[in-house]
């Protein structure tokens, strides 16, 4: 048992990563790469092709060296690949980056029931444009309606890679439950958008736990890449999932996942799925977690926010790096309540869709676009440390929306990972907004290959997940709130001039 290994391909939008993980869940060997949509006639495209033929080569050369015995599939969300008899793909790989236009999400949410219906009916929030899978699916429908007609069967994305492996079709809750519009999770059945779009009987009959196995590895597979016939092949999760899974599996209580990176994912274990009147239309959704419980999740572009601002800054002070916590500074902004950046660089997205990115400063607005052409800059804009601190506190005020919106009530802990865990002045800010909760740091390296390496080691012990909470530790590194007299006072005010 000692000298098998697992193996995880773990597919992000951009970035693509094989790991290899010893049977003690310590990554011993990875590689990476990048793999871009490519685009024709305005329509974005998953590099399938490409990225499967790496995947496969990878495999071969870890396949010499390590004895693999189990294989694990983790993929971004909204992403399905159909597939014909012969199980060649019946439709093209759209990606959800499409703009399919306003006419297109007009004719969805005609056909299907309103944004605010489908929310309370399949727990999915209107995410852009197609950042949805059903809709992504209605894209596709609309543009080859000969093409869809020969679809065999609808695999998530984890699980069309599983298919490709294993030549087996499932389906585990993770992403048939993570803003799909494919599913109704109160009554645990495909919802009426899968019934209108003809797909109930190509989806798959069976939602099986995400641990359990999909088959094993195909004769053709094993004579490509040299793996075993006998290496398993787990069902597959979906990425966030999967960095939220340690967590549960760890049995933590009372808790949000603050998952940070160009999209901040916020992740609340519950026991219900319920909505308040005023989180319809906006973006806070239910995942079902790996044990078909529910999750609610709010997201926001916060690092895109970041980088946006960060670069432009630069290019107006001339300055560069990130400035450290200075308390006196942040404590001044705070208490004067009159310099302000305001979300969303991309409107219609995060917890203020509606909201315009602006910058005030003592009353005065300034648009975005306008700061970018150089037609009107505000004058703290040229003093750069002030105008970062102004951003962390505008991130850490949109993260504290996120996570209330999750129903975090503020007397647990908050694990934050990912991009900002780097950033100490956001962190402090963040926890100063929380004083009653315990805001800590962690440290869990390729958090969401980790949660697919648990499933694989499960899979081949003929346990659960939860049987393996003894065999790894998160290590945390807890985050001191600052004294920053006012800071209510100042997210009010934040509040208001976004809902202005």
């Amino acid at each position: 048992m000692a000298t098998q290994h697992i193996a995880v391909i773990d597919v992000g939008k951009t970035n693509k990563k094989v790991l290899i993980f010893n049977h003690d869940l310590t990554v011993v060997d990875s590689a990476y790469k990048s793999f871009d949509e490519y685009v024709e006639d305005g329509i974005h495209y998953e590099d399938v092709e490409n990225a499967t033929a790496w995947f496969m080569e990878q495999l071969g050369l870890f396949a010499k060296k390590y004895d693999i015995a189990a294989l694990s599939i983790t993929t971004h969300g909204s992403t399905a690949l159909c597939v014909d008899r012969d199980g060649n793909l019946a439709v093209p790989p759209v990606a959800y980056t499409t703009d399919a236009g306003e006419e297109f999400d007009t004719s969805f949410y005609e056909e299907f029931g309103s944004v605010e219906e489908l929310q309370r009916a399949t727990a999915t929030a209107k995410i852009g444009n197609m950042v949805n899978e059903g809709k992504v699916l209605y894209f596709c429908k609309r543009k080859w309606p000969d093409k869809f007609e020969n679809i065999h069967m609808v695999l998530h994305f984890p699980q069309y890679f599983g298919y490709l492996f294993t030549g087996k079709n499932g389906a585990e809750p993770t992403f048939t439950g993570c803003h799909t519009y494919l599913y109704d999770p109160i009554n645990r059945k495909y919802s009426t958008v899968a019934e209108k779009l003809g797909l109930t009987g190509k989806l798959p009959d069976t939602i099986s736990k995400s641990w359990e196995v999909l088959g094993t590895v195909k004769p053709d597979v094993a004579d490509k890449t040299g793996l075993s016939t006998n290496c398993i092949v787990t069902m597959g999760i979906h990425d966030s999932n999967s960095s939220l899974l340690p967590y549960l599996v760890k049995g933590y209580d009372n808790f949000v996942l603050n998952s940070t990176g160009t999209w901040c994912v916020a992740m609340h274990p519950t026991d219900t799925f319920s909505f308040e009147d005023t989180e319809l239309g906006k973006l806070v959704y239910f995942n079902l977690d790996a044990f078909f419980n529910p999750v609610k999740t709010s997201i926001f572009m916060g690092g895109l926010e970041f980088d946006t601002y960060v670069a432009l800054l630069r290019d107006i002070a001339g300055a560069k790096g990130y400035p450290p916590f200075d308390r006196d500074r942040y404590a001044k902004i705070i208490a004067d309540r009159d310099l302000f950046i305001l979300p969303s660089v991309v409107k219609g997205t995060g917890i203020f869709p509606n909201a315009l990115p602006r910058a005030c400063e003592n009353g005065e607005m300034y648009g975005l676009e306008d700061i970018t052409a150089g037609k009107r800059v505000p004058p703290f804009f040229n003093d750069y440390e002030t105008a970062y601190a102004v951003l962390v506190v505008s991130l850490a005020l949109q993260t504290r929306a996120a996570l209330d919106m999750t129903g975090y009530r503020g007397a647990g802990t908050i694990f934050t990972e990912g991009g900002f865990r780097k950033n100490d002045a956001y962190n402090r800010v963040l926890a100063t907004l929380y004083p009653d909760s315990t805001a800590v740091l962690t440290n869990l390296s390729e958090a969401t290959a980790f949660g697919a390496a648990l499933l694989a080691r499960a899979a081949l012990d003929k346990t659960t997940p939860r049987e393996t909470a003894g065999c790894f530790e998160i290590e945390t590194t807890a985050v001191s709130g600052a004294d920053l007299p006012g800071l209510d006072a100042y997210a009010d005010a934040f509040t208001r001039l976004v809902n202005a």
